[in-house]
């Protein structure tokens, strides 16, 4: 497979596994009605290392991932930041300004602020999990191919476009109205959109069929396969009609035979055109209709901003909103009704306003996870999400003049989780929030911290019936020089012994029996804080 090189790519190819680990801590303040461990999220912070903080808890869970990150057009002004420890990509940053239309390396600065950032999207998703990407024509070309490395070309799944202008532009030759929206799988075989609604207009019933309304779908499909090829003879005329070449019929000659005896076979309405096979309405309720590549039917950035002046009246702008029903119409196509919905470059909040007005519509508990970096993450984009729970009373819209309900806690990022600073007594994170970084770092395993409290003496924190995981530890200097987080013989056969033949693993900062007693009792240890630097 083709792959795209770009300036700063070797520096950056792994960047995202040496981003240090932030817990995150929540704000009461900033959030609204906050209700448990899964609640909604709204982070305040950069998105790669917002990333790695939520991939302990979310890694594997996100169905659904929507972003929409610079397009590049050389007149936004965007910085690149990331902190990557190579010396000459340091010096290729120095001066850290803003990437603009002067800067002839914008687009390799883009890639190597992308690629990163994509990779760990890509450890959050689900099995069955999709990304969605607007951009437009500045990026779009170099993203199809970063997408197509990260992801695998195998994985794509559409080319959307979304018309976003109706207005024309008049300073330019050719007037832009249309945005492109990338949309690949972690694994193409596991997923599937859901289908749209039903359009009964296109169904009748001439024939007066008890059945019911019907709609006449071709006969033909694409490819040539053997046993799809085959004569078929009108019954009505005596004409012989074989596949258009390079196609072939979309059933075996045994189920056209059984078609064709339940009346379900037509050649048009004089009955001597090509094969065709009814579809009936009770049959398309129940799958419903395929996606199509252009959405002309989801609100232009203009009605975006005019929702914006909605919620917060015209005094607010923003540049380049996103519409609501864009967001909601692919939250609508690619989640269940239990699914987590992620946003890395939240903006406005639109995503947000989506989950909550697709749930308020079909009874959905859907969840989002917001990141922005901007210092407006709570004044517009918390903000945004605040109005519409509670409701705006001044506006036209009933569902927003009575509320969408919901809850979302508001946080921001820790002190990272170094090695240095944790041997200096410096930010010790919590119990609960070192529990669930390690054991996602070691096992892969996300859990919700709430649910790894230490459940005994010696430091259980989590088990999966194959595996014990243990910390001793506690967020206090002088009790981590101490002799009470040591495993010791003692402990050790109280841990082997409760396991009951189960592996474990147990994290603690020294031990007073090697590695080779302890391997008979089924112990692995790993010392702190040198296993967090090393996991990081």
């Amino acid at each position: 497979m083709p792959t795209l090189d770009f300036k700063g790519k070797q520096h950056i190819y792994a960047h995202h596994l040496t981003v240090p680990y932030r817990p995150l801590e929540p704000d009461a303040d900033r959030s609204f009605d906050p209700a448990g461990a899964d609640d909604n999220l709204i982070i305040h912070g950069d998105n790669l290392h917002a990333l790695k903080a939520l991939l302990p808890r979310y890694a594997g869970r996100v169905k659904c991932i929507y972003i929409d990150p610079p397009y590049n057009t050389g007149n936004e002004g965007w910085a690149y930041n990331d902190r990557v420890n190579s010396p000459l990509m340091r010096q290729w940053l120095k001066e850290n300004g803003p990437v603009d239309n002067e800067d002839l390396e914008r687009h390799d600065k883009w890639l190597c602020m992308m690629w990163p950032r994509l990779q760990l999207l890509k450890e959050l998703l689900s099995d069955d999990g999709v990304i969605f990407v607007s951009i437009d024509d500045n990026e779009q070309h170099h993203l199809r191919m970063v997408m197509d490395e990260i992801f695998g070309e195998e994985n794509f799944v559409a080319n959307i476009v979304w018309h976003h202008r109706k207005s024309s532009q008049n300073d330019i030759d050719v007037s832009l109205s249309h945005n492109h929206i990338a949309c690949y799988a972690l694994d193409r075989s596991a997923f599937s959109f859901n289908f749209g609604d039903v359009d009964e207009s296109k169904f009748s019933n001439p024939d007066n069929d008890p059945r019911g309304p019907w709609v006449a779908d071709p006969m033909d499909a694409p490819n040539v396969r053997e046993n799809l090829t085959y004569e078929i003879v009108n019954p009505n005329t005596g004409t012989v009609h074989w596949p258009p070449e390079g196609r072939c019929w979309r059933f075996t000659r045994e189920r056209f035979d059984e078609a064709l005896h339940d009346n379900r076979i037509v050649f048009g309405k004089s009955g001597n055109a090509r094969p065709q096979y009814k579809r009936f309405l009770s049959e398309a309720y129940e799958r419903g209709t395929n996606i199509f590549t252009i959405w002309s039917d989801v609100g232009t950035a203009t009605d975006a901003t005019r929702q914006l002046q909605q919620i917060f009246g015209r005094g607010q702008s923003f540049p380049t909103p996103k519409p609501v029903d864009l967001i909601e119409k692919i939250i609508r196509v690619a989640t269940d009704k239990d699914s987590f919905v992620l946003d890395s470059f939240a903006g406005s909040g639109t995503t947000a306003h989506a989950v909550l007005a697709l749930n308020n519509e079909d009874g959905g508990n859907r969840k989002f996870i917001l990141v922005e970096c901007e210092e407006y993450a709570d004044t517009i984009t918390a903000e945004r999400v605040r109005r519409v729970i509670r409701g705006i009373p001044p506006t036209r819209d009933k569902s927003l003049r009575e509320g969408l309900g919901g809850s979302f806690t508001y946080c921001t990022l820790g002190a990272p989780i170094e090695v240095d600073r944790m041997l200096m007594g410096e930010a010790l994170p919590s119990y609960t929030g070192l529990a669930a970084y390690l054991l996602h770092t070691t096992s892969g395993i996300s859990a919700r911290a709430a649910t790894l409290e230490r459940q005994n003496e010696d430091g259980l924190f989590y088990t999966n019936g194959v595996t014990d995981y243990y910390l001793l530890y506690k967020p206090d200097l002088d009790w981590l020089c101490s002799n009470e987080g040591i495993l010791n013989e003692e402990r050790a056969r109280r841990i082997s012994a409760d396991g009951k033949g189960r592996k474990a693993i147990v994290f603690g900062p020294g031990k007073f029996i090697g590695q080779r007693d302890l391997t008979p009792m089924g112990i692995t240890f790993c010392q702190l804080p040198y296993e967090i630097h090393g996991s990081g």
